[in-house]
């Protein structure tokens, strides 16, 4: 049966009298203004003012990021577990949220709660934030009666998920940042270091090293084109993010490039299945069916390539083939998880073979990072050493070879 769809809930700034005629001010959501005069009217304001409140532009954003919705469902977990009402932990974690727009959205999820919906239909109003899985897991601890304890498996689930996220993020930050520094340098170095040379060795009137020349000759050519092949950088890089975000097929053929790269490769790939374990762990603890989980899993991935895989397995399982058996039919999996999952049906605990699953590859993506660190340290000196040692050395050879004459 077809879910109606929420009312969109906006913010209103409002003014009014209460009951002693003093006059109050503030903000509420709600769906319309005549819900929230009702509202009001029952806290004891009267002759009540609204307006809609302008959403807010901010050139330092505060956006609200995974890491907020994270935090927010750990601590409503922990109100729930600590026997505080659902309404009073929304206010409570409201009010101790550092981002300003995460805390107005806990307030309108709130409202839309205390307006009768449940907090599933409250998270659904906001699916940028909140995806299937999420809902998913919280309607169903609504409906068991467990919500505490599904929050407190969402939000370990949420918890995981972010620190992989934190540990391949730091795997591709120190290297990108250092080759942006060396070309930064190399740039500055080309455009304002050389020149100054290369005017000095012209006054001598006599032939460049080929080092030196070939130095000069890029700082000449950067001078000239540097804004021109900055702006077209720029573009480059505008439109490869703009065609990631829209279209789907460069977004799936970027995600093939990826876990076939040399080096970043094998974490991508302990990544995937550190995900697909965690998903289908906490999904099936919380007493999805399986297929059902599968296709959470799937969505939850991140690579075109494995959600491919998961879903040819979803079909099989649907058919009745064992989940062990369709894992080992796509020759993707890799052998320990799948011992772990046939051992885990065959006791009746697949739930906790997938979760120590999901620790052992989030544990080895982490050891993968930190060797990569160590790895990549002595390289990226090395390029830095080749790029600036390479023009230093280039630029001082002719006073070198002017030493040797005299």
């Amino acid at each position: 049966m077809a879910t109606a769809k929420a009312p969109k809930v906006s913010m209103f700034t409002y003014q009014g009298k209460d009951r002693t005629g003093k006059v109050k001010k503030g903000e509420i959501s709600g769906a319309n203004p005549a819900l929230i005069k009702a509202e009001l009217r029952r806290q004891g304001i009267s002759q009540v003012k609204l307006a809609k409140k302008r959403a807010e532009i901010s050139l330092l954003g505060n956006k609200i990021k995974s890491e907020d919705i994270s935090i927010f469902t750990r601590q409503m977990a922990t109100m729930m577990k600590a026997g505080v009402p659902l309404m009073k932990s929304f206010e409570i974690v409201a009010e101790g949220l550092e981002n300003p727009k995460m805390a107005e959205m806990v307030l309108q999820i709130k409202n839309t709660v205390a307006g009768g919906g449940t907090f599933a239909s409250a998270l659904r109003e906001h699916p940028k934030y909140f995806d299937d899985l999420y809902c998913s897991l919280v309607d169903s601890g609504e409906q068991a009666g467990a919500l505490e304890t599904m929050l407190d498996r969402v939000a370990l689930y949420k918890e995981k998920s972010e620190s992989l996220k934190r540990k391949i993020k730091s795997a591709l930050k120190y290297p990108i940042t250092v080759i942006v520094i060396a070309i930064i340098v190399t740039v500055i170095l080309l455009v304002k270091v050389v020149p100054v040379f290369g005017e000095m060795f012209q006054s001598f009137g006599a032939d460049l090293p080929l080092p030196t020349q070939i130095a000069v000759d890029m700082s000449d050519w950067m001078v000239e084109n540097g804004i021109l092949l900055g702006a077209a950088v720029l573009a480059i890089g505008v439109l490869i993010q703009q065609s990631m975000q829209r279209s789907l097929k460069v977004r799936h053929g970027w995600q093939r490039i990826t876990v076939k790269l040399p080096i970043f490769g094998p974490i991508f790939y302990q990544a995937a299945m550190a995900r697909y374990a965690r998903t289908l762990s906490t999904t099936f603890a919380a007493g999805v069916p399986l297929v059902n989980a599968l296709d959470s899993a799937a969505g939850a991935s991140g690579n075109i390539i494995y959600e491919t895989a998961i879903h040819n397995v979803r079909k099989e399982v649907e058919a009745g083939t064992e989940l062990a058996v369709s894992m080992r039919g796509q020759d993707l999996f890799p052998p320990m998880l799948l011992q772990m999952v046939s051992i885990g049906e065959q006791s009746g605990a697949l739930d906790d073979m997938l979760a120590k699953a999901a620790m052992i590859y989030e544990e080895e993506v982490d050891n993968m990072v930190d060797g990569l660190t160590s790895m990549m340290e002595p390289l990226i000196m090395s390029v830095l050493g080749i790029l600036v040692g390479g023009l230093v050395v280039a630029m001082y050879l002719p006073i070198f070879q002017m030493g040797q004459v005299v």
